[in-house]
């Protein structure tokens, strides 16, 4: 949430990144969302406005441990043991016919071409096209069941993964990025997928090939395998040399991509603040400047890149010529007797088979480590310790009900262990009261209600419902009888109706319904083309601020919370709409423990307890007239918040006392 979103004259305390953006992050893990994204601690960045784009991840990128990363990764694998043994399978079987292909060809021409036997060489025909077939059929199968692994294997990795985010407590999210832990169920988990698919089959049948090969070629000719060989270290150099630039070079390229599209996100989501100052010649200047900077970098790489093709079709031709001429002039002399022309076009397949996966090799080599890098950063998050669970004897509030007894005893917090964000803060909050928190920018007003859901646990002391230590209560039973409504109201691009249902997913249309009157919103939303079946865009974009906090007190309304929890929500709408969201939050608030976060005096004046926090201690508590007569730490706030000259703040004193 900006820093301006609040100015002086409506609120009691200016928010800072740190209190805002800890209350606009609320996670809507197990809890009644409600508007909710998650409350946070300092730094929180974990849910906040999704980046640009993600990591990158560069082909080559090495593992800090390759062995256990694949032991761990064949795990999974382990599940599909047969489809595995048959691409194994198929892999011996596809090598084999490649490699055999060429020795009938060779033995075609040397018992059957020149002799000029026509019913010999029809008969080898009929075997090659018998081995050929069974090639493509074997490549095919190969393909087939390495897909279905491949598939399976990532479903389950990314199952895990997105399992395992739902149960890791709120300070992993803390200190990783949205986008960081977007790309580890994206990006990482899609790297492995294709590796699977492709690049390891490719890489184990090449390496297959590879043996083959030599060996074939060495039990016909060991003259014709050194000239076939004499031009692979040329090649692995060339190779190396380009890659080399070329691998900086499409680095730098998918930065200034990724810059250029960060712009471009960034200038289309800020139209309304481009067009307010008039900036759009600025914008326009700026993406060329990005854009032909791409530009340059693509050229390079693209145009360096293409050399490789070009590079290994002379390097594989010099090879094809040395193996023809030289063979052909042994063959002729008859040198050693058993260089035929047969063999001579045994050479030329293979060199070309050879060659082909020594290109790919190291490709696919670089592909297989950027899988296991992308896998191991899967598993560093699946080795994260997941949120305590429940104790033994933990109780559930919903079968024992709730009466909403809220007791804070001693309570000191640190999020980094070291720095207390609370001392020693306590509070009993009797059931119906409404309390509200009230403090300067990082005073631990949000610190209370992260502790209190159970985000975070006490460092000391202890917090209670109904004279039950919270940490005896089943997490997902506490979270469920806690209703939160913030500012930054979170929506599904979903319908109408759908949304507000997430507050309860078993409810009935009537009582969808029921709770949209209850929240002053049922009249609004008939307004809607589609009414209650209106699909809203991603975040409810196609609603204004206020629509969109009626329809997050809606689903409170339905999830019928027994504790309520209120960032003041009217601090960015009109006074029209801060009315009808005012009647809605008294509407909710009648009968439940409420603590209302705080901004505007007119939100909190009316509350059984006003609690004052400064530096993380309760420093003074009581109601609005009380605490205005003490004239504290809370009349301070009161009169930086309403007072603009002497005789102003002398009236406006008096009249807040006589109110």
């Amino acid at each position: 949430m900006p820093e301006d979103r609040h100015n002086a004259q409506d609120s009691l305390h200016q928010p800072d990144k740190t209190d805002s953006t800890s209350r606009d992050n609320m996670r809507s893990g197990n809890s009644h969302e409600h508007g909710m994204r998650g409350v946070g601690g300092p730094g929180m960045r974990g849910f906040g406005r999704r980046g640009p784009h993600g990591r990158f991840m560069w082909p080559g990128e090495r593992p800090k441990n390759l062995g256990n990363t694949l032991i761990r990764l064949s795990r999974y694998l382990k599940e599909d043991t047969v489809a595995l043994i048959l691409v194994i399978l198929s892999i011996l079987l596809n090598t084999a016919c490649t490699l055999i292909g060429p020795l009938l060809i060779g033995q075609a021409i040397d018992q059957y071409i020149i002799p000029g036997d026509f019913q010999g060489l029809v008969r080898i025909s009929f075997l090659l096209l018998g081995v050929y077939t069974l090639n493509s059929l074997a490549a095919f199968l190969q393909g087939f069941f390495m897909a279905s692994i491949s598939e399976k294997t990532v479903a389950r990795m990314r199952r895990d993964l997105f399992s395992k985010y739902q149960v890791l407590p709120l300070k992993f999210f803390d200190s990783h990025t949205h986008g960081e832990l977007m790309s580890r169920i994206t990006n990482d988990i899609d790297t492995v997928s294709i590796t699977l698919h492709a690049s390891l089959t490719q890489f184990i049948s090449g390496v297959i090939t590879i043996t083959g090969t030599i060996i074939l070629m060495l039990s016909k000719s060991i003259i014709l395998t050194l000239i076939t060989l004499s031009v692979i270290p040329l090649m692995v150099l060339l190779t190396r040399l380009i890659t080399n630039h070329t691998g900086r070079l499409f680095i730098e390229q998918q930065k200034t991509l990724g810059e250029l599209n960060g712009k471009i996100e960034e200038t289309i989501s800020g139209q309304r603040v481009v067009k307010l100052f008039c900036r759009e010649q600025r914008v326009i200047a700026e993406f060329e400047e990005s854009n032909q900077r791409l530009k340059k970098t693509a050229l390079k790489a693209q145009v360096l890149s293409r050399i490789m093709g070009p590079t290994m079709n002379m390097l594989n031709n010099l090879g094809f010529a040395l193996i023809a001429g030289i063979g052909g002039l042994l063959a002729v002399r008859n040198v050693g007797g058993t260089i035929t022309v047969g063999t001579i076009s045994i050479f030329l397949n293979y060199s070309r088979q050879f060659t082909r996966p020594i290109n790919e090799l190291a490709n696919q080599y670089n592909m297989v480590l950027s899988a296991a890098a992308g896998a191991e950063r899967v598993f560093q998050v699946l080795d994260q310790e997941p949120e305590p669970a429940d104790a033994p004897d933990a109780v559930d509030l919903r079968e024992i009900g709730v009466k909403g007894h809220v007791e804070f005893e001693n309570v000191s917090f640190a999020y980094d262990d070291e720095h207390l964000v609370l001392k020693n803060f306590s509070l009993e909050v009797k059931p119906g009261q409404t309390v509200a928190l009230v403090g300067e920018t990082g005073a631990g007003k949000t610190t209370i209600i992260n502790l209190l859901m159970r985000f975070y646990d006490v460092k000391e002391g202890s917090i209670r419902i109904d004279g039950i230590d919270i940490r005896k209560i089943k997490r997902e039973s506490l979270r469920s009888s806690l209703g939160i409504v913030l500012q930054d109201t979170y929506l599904f691009n979903a319908s109408v109706r759908e949304n507000i249902r997430y507050g309860r997913l078993d409810a009935t249309d009537e009582e969808v319904e029921q709770a949209a009157k209850i929240a002053h919103a049922h009249d609004f939303i008939m307004r809607l083309p589609q009414g209650y079946d209106t699909i809203l865009t991603d975040d409810g974009g196609n609603l204004s601020h206020g629509q969109r906090q009626l329809l997050a007190i809606a689903r409170a309304v339905l999830a019928d919370p027994a504790i309520l929890i209120l960032d003041e929500a009217t601090s960015s709408v009109d006074t029209r709409t801060e009315i009808y969201i005012q009647k809605a939050m008294l509407n909710l608030m009648k009968g439940r423990t409420s603590f209302v976060i705080a901004h505007r005096l007119s939100t909190i004046k009316d509350a059984d307890l006003i609690v004052v926090i400064d530096k993380g201690r309760l420093v003074e508590k009581g109601t609005h007239q009380e605490l205005l007569e003490r004239k504290g730490v809370y009349y301070n706030l009161y009169r930086s918040q309403f007072v603009r000259t002497p005789q102003a703040e002398d009236k406006n004193i008096e009249a807040a006392l006589l109110n």
